[in-house]
């Protein structure tokens, strides 16, 4: 009964947190300042600011892109970009990296708190199959998922918070298959001024490069696991 309480009071406690800071977000309106144009016109002070408070813009940024991503706010892509235009394409690709992926995983375990069990006892027959694949391929089909720039990445983090994946697999396998996309976003940047939309960051051509890569470690399991019983 104490167990129980205290998951309950987990819960609930995550829920206010999580809806209090959400509130907050867009009661100030914080998003108007993920935008590209606010990028463009802060872009010199910001760069200045960096250069003589290097530690504060450091770990400030890191939070923040942290909290957005676990948040599942919107405004992630931007702060990318800016990440290579303010911090440089080494340091801008580490921070965003490891403040993303640690996002992402704060982001699963967020919907596997409130909603996993829930979600597992409603629909269990038809979650069964999807459990037992990821427990056999879920490196994989994860790692495909992260290099498909078509599934958003904070879908892809709620919904495995409902699955049965573990934190540590997600992370890692997580921050593996997004260091394409990340260093795509964060070298163009560097080239901010040749950027006039998020959509001149991601050509149909690189989508498709980048989809095919994904797919291909998958695709290479199956094959070998096709051949396997053929061969038995």
């Amino acid at each position: 009964m104490s167990l129980a309480i205290s998951r309950g009071n987990v819960r609930v406690a995550i829920l206010v947190l999580v809806v209090g800071l959400v509130g907050v977000f867009f009661y100030f309106d914080l998003g108007t300042y993920l935008n590209l144009a606010y990028l463009k016109k802060i872009h010199g002070d910001a760069v200045a600011y960096v250069a003589g408070n290097a530690l504060v813009s450091t770990v400030g940024f890191f939070v923040f892109y942290v909290a957005v991503t676990a948040l599942s706010l919107p405004g992630a892509a931007i702060m990318t970009l800016g990440a290579g235009a303010v911090f440089g394409l080494p340091w801008g690709m580490l921070m965003v990296s490891f403040a993303s992926t640690l996002g992402a995983t704060l982001a699963m375990l967020i919907s596997r708190t409130l909603l996993q069990e829930w979600v597992q006892g409603r629909f269990a027959p038809q979650l069964t199959a999807v459990n037992e694949g990821l427990e056999k391929d879920g490196g994989f089909y994860l790692f495909s998922l992260r290099m498909v720039p078509l599934f958003p990445f904070f879908i892809i983090n709620l919904v495995m918070g409902l699955t049965r994946i573990s934190a540590w697999q997600f992370y890692w396998v997580s921050q593996l298959g997004m260091l394409a996309g990340t260093f795509v976003f964060v070298f163009a940047g560097t080239q901010l001024a040749a950027v006039t939309s998020l959509g001149d960051v991601l050509s149909p051509g690189l989508i498709t490069a980048l989809s095919l890569l994904g797919l291909f470690p998958l695709i290479a399991r199956k094959s070998m696991a096709w051949l396997a019983r053929a061969r038995g």
